[in-house]
């Protein structure tokens, strides 16, 4: 089953035409993958997607369903999670009440719950009662996935999860991913880092200049020096 479709869907933000008419597919229990340099239309997609920045034309369908018109609200209260890019963490909650505030059961075993996603995340644990903006950089991406997690979502939209974190944190947030890969989570992931972006990816789309200029399996844009030179500005 497709858990999101997205066909021709163009968005503006005032009279900036951003996206040109992409289209693209999320498969239950995959992980898609966008690509694409900065002031592609990644961050736009992912907007368009969960309502924040509606489409002015095409069609957004999650499980079959047009979510379209759908406040961001209603969106995420179908079975979508968003990890923000920026994080957007609330800065004066302590680590526990970020986590509780997002909470949402959809009464399945193994719905997440602050225990899971402290074993997910012991750092987070350690750090429950300590308010958010004395986080570092990288436990804050993590209490960001997290809180995205406590919605229970069918759906995970990942909006570069990587962008300033160090190596190692990058490295932990791949293992995270992979997890949830594991879990059959379905997850769209917004990217710029071509490494994590690949590695985690079932199936690739390519973003230039708000349209789809590329799409296919990881290994065959793994093998592909020429579109990655070109749209990813990455040589070998």
């Amino acid at each position: 089953m497709k858990m999101l479709e997205i066909n021709d869907v163009h968005t503006h933000y005032g009279d900036a035409h951003v996206l040109h008419g992409i289209s693209l597919d999320v498969e239950e229990g995959y992980t898609t993958t966008i690509l694409g340099r900065n002031g592609m239309g990644k961050t736009t997609t992912i907007r368009s997607i969960i309502g924040l920045t509606p489409p002015r034309r095409g069609s957004v369908r999650f499980k079959g369903r047009e979510i379209t018109n759908l406040q961001p609200h209603q969106i995420a209260r179908l079975g979508i999670g968003l990890v923000a890019q920026g994080r957007h963490i609330f800065p004066s909650l302590s680590v526990k009440e970020n986590l509780s505030v997002a909470a949402r059961s959809r009464g399945k075993t193994g719905d997440w719950s602050l225990g899971r996603v402290y074993s997910l995340f012991p750092i987070l644990k350690e750090r429950a009662n300590l308010k958010g903006n004395l986080l570092s950089g990288g436990e804050q991406q993590m209490l960001n996935i997290g809180r995205a997690l406590m919605t229970n979502p069918q759906l995970l939209l990942m909006d570069e999860p990587s962008e300033g974190l160090a190596p190692l944190i990058i490295k932990e947030i791949e293992h995270v991913i992979t997890e949830l890969k594991r879990e059959g989570l379905s997850i769209l992931l917004a990217e710029q880092n071509l490494r994590l972006g690949l590695s985690m990816a079932d199936y690739v789309y390519i973003l230039d200049r708000g349209r789809i200029v590329y799409e296919s399996v990881p290994e065959e844009l793994e093998n592909n020096e020429e579109i990655k030179a070109k749209y990813l500005g990455v040589t070998s």
